[in-house]
């Protein structure tokens, strides 16, 4: 991945580019589906835990990444697009595959309008839909491959 892309893109969510963090989020947009802190400490061995959860911290309060709990008992993370800023109307439903384990970003399945009760204010959604992605059934994957497929289907 071209180092001056990814500065670019730290630079539009007012992060300072250092090197653990292009590194991070080279590492970052490599996966095309959605991603834990495991998935990133085994890549990237010689990082540290904490420096990895310390920049998926800063990551994430700049609006760069989002978070995803899919159910599976770790959080994922995934890239946002570039006029992401994670409000409301930015989320979108998430696709869960049971079989191999991968965590699909849905953008163009935007979450319903939902009206709550009178003194109760929304502040996230969680909306993720589980089954089988279409690698598994066309007999592509096998099941629990660590391969990362097309995340934005």
């Amino acid at each position: 991945m071209d180092m001056a892309y990814i500065e670019k893109i730290l630079h539009l969510r007012d992060i300072k580019p250092t090197a653990i963090r292009i590194l991070v989020l080279g590492t970052m947009l490599n996966h095309n589906s959605a991603f834990s802190l495991s998935d990133l400490e085994t890549e990237m061995g010689t990082v540290d835990k904490s420096t990895l959860s310390r920049t998926i911290n800063l990551f994430h309060q700049h609006h760069l990444i989002h978070s995803i709990d899919d159910g599976s008992g770790s959080i994922k993370y995934s890239v946002c697009r570039e006029e992401c800023q994670c409000s409301l109307g930015d989320l979108h439903v998430h696709f869960h595959c049971d079989r191999c384990g991968n965590t699909y970003c849905m953008e163009g399945i935007s979450i319903p309008n939902i009206t709550l009760p009178p003194n109760f204010r929304l502040e996230n959604i969680n909306f993720v839909m589980k089954g089988v992605c279409s690698q598994c059934i066309s007999g592509k994957r096998k099941r629990f491959s660590p391969k990362k497929e097309s995340c934005n289907i």
